[in-house]
């Protein structure tokens, strides 16, 4: 058996053949070379464990399959059919169609990043949102770091290190990729004091934890989850009133960055920035991805002097923004003070999606399933840490395929755009709501040809 499987070895073509039968002008050299050498590892592990010896076309065609994966980019588009408008492991929120144009534009090639055209000096890559954050919030300045973790450490780091810092009990929690709030303080070298009890913490709670070593008081927006019933906690106004009458200042991490009133949509109302701002918080800290629908980044807006000692600051360097993203934020804050967010930014655009238009849609989807495909009402989720267990209806197609909900799903995935669906009661559901129109005709392709991989071996 071992001369065998010797000889076997030998009958394996070289690397030199595999490369002369893919063509020499088919791939670049070096990804053509890595193929041929992963593919030919690969049958030569087979014939070990007991295969048999391999035609020249199918090192050849595992070559070219192994030359594709290398080419394609790790980081790829998808289609997000699951109905999570903010689908964190998919990206967050969609960028405007004028955010993408701006990201192209000034990465073409040069732009006035920090260089002030009017006086031909150098000038500040903050200028040129400080007055979109000031006209959007109502806040008298704001500055913009990588994202609302960092915006969070930053502002506790600068004016609460060494220092006491007040959050509620209930507050003090895990909002993400192990993202803890006690665990932030202490990498800021801030203290933290909690006051009151998981459920209920009265005015009275903070006021009888100041000392004089308090900083501030801190509010975390329960961004991802929710207490309810036996529940109690002050307003944003009175929390402002007490900071300023015992002289402490007032940061509240708002998380989602929500602009408009939600109820508009048939959703719970989400505190917004304007309402913090409004009622006197010193400083107001969101992220950027989620209900704001614009890039990946954290804001801090508030109080011009307190915004200026993070700007000055070292760690404002460490955590700026490129001009990528400061094109990107500056399109998305112009659609709040034009007003047109509603049909410009894609998260309040399918949030208000009717629904007679999302079942017409779902059920031409169902439809290519035949008797295996069904229209269902559900609910689209808002998602990535924002108006936990919120959502509205929507219609979905519901697809049982007879292989199985499971390997339909995989074969969804593995299409070229991939599908992400969810399943659901042994069902690949397939919800409209987070589909652009425009690539209804790529998720039609992609059902018919995960139907035919899903369907059972005869």
């Amino acid at each position: 058996m071992p001369a065998m499987g010797t000889e076997s070895l030998r009958d394996l073509p070289g690397v030199d053949a595999v490369l002369r039968a893919l063509g020499p002008d088919a791939l670049p050299h070096a990804i053509a070379v890595e193929a041929a050498r992963e593919a030919l590892r690969e049958l030569r592990e087979e014939l070990r464990a007991g295969g048999s010896p391999p035609a020249l076309q199918d090192a050849v065609a595992r070559a070219r399959a192994r030359a594709n994966g290398l080419q394609r980019p790790s980081l790829r588009p998808v289609i997000n059919a699951t109905g999570v408008l903010l689908q964190t492991n998919l990206g967050r929120a969609p960028l405007s169609e004028r955010a993408l144009a701006a990201m192209q534009a000034v990465a073409r090639g040069y732009s006035n990043l920090e260089f002030d055209l009017e006086a031909g000096t150098r000038g500040s890559r903050q200028e040129h949102l400080r007055d979109l954050l000031r006209r959007a919030t109502g806040a008298e300045d704001g500055l913009v770091v990588n994202n609302n973790a960092a915006a969070l450490l930053m502002v506790l780091q600068v004016l609460a290190a060494g220092r006491e810092v007040i959050v509620s009990r209930g507050q003090a929690v895990e909002i993400g990729g192990g993202f803890r709030i006690p665990d932030v303080l202490h990498q800021s070298g801030a203290r933290l004091v909690e006051a009151g009890t998981t459920n209920r913490t009265y005015l009275r709670d903070y006021a009888e934890a100041i000392t004089p070593e308090t900083a501030a008081i801190l509010r975390v927006h329960p961004s991802n989850f929710r207490v309810v019933g036996f529940t109690a906690e002050p307003v944003i106004g009175e929390l402002a009133s007490l900071a300023r009458e015992r002289n402490v200042l007032l940061l509240d991490d708002l998380g989602s960055g929500c602009l408009v009133d939600t109820r508009a949509y048939g959703l719970a109302r989400e505190p917004t920035v304007q309402e913090s701002i409004g009622a006197g918080a010193t400083l107001a800290m969101f992220s950027g991805d989620k209900l704001l629908g614009g890039p990946q980044c954290g804001i801090v807006v508030g109080i011009a002097e307190t915004v200026e000692r993070l700007r000055r600051h070292p760690l404002a360097r460490a955590l700026r923004v490129d001009r990528i993203t400061i094109a990107a934020l500056d399109a998305t804050l112009r659609a709040y003070v034009e007003g047109s967010e509603a049909c410009e930014i894609p998260v309040w655009e399918m949030l208000g999606r009717g629904l007679p238009g999302l079942k017409r849609r779902a059920r031409r989807w169902a439809s290519l399933a035949g008797e295996a495909g069904a229209v269902v009402r559900e609910r689209s989720m808002v998602g990535g840490g924002s108006l936990p267990g919120e959502g509205v209806d929507t219609w979905c197609a519901a697809i049982r395929p007879p292989a199985g909900a499971g390997t339909m799903a995989m074969a969804l995935r593995a299409g070229d755009p991939p599908v992400v669906a969810r399943i659901e009661d042994g069902a690949v559901m397939l919800d409209p709501r987070t589909v652009a129109p425009a690539d209804d005709r790529r998720v039609a392709a992609a059902i018919k040809a995960a139907l035919v991989q899903a369907s059972p071996a005869p």
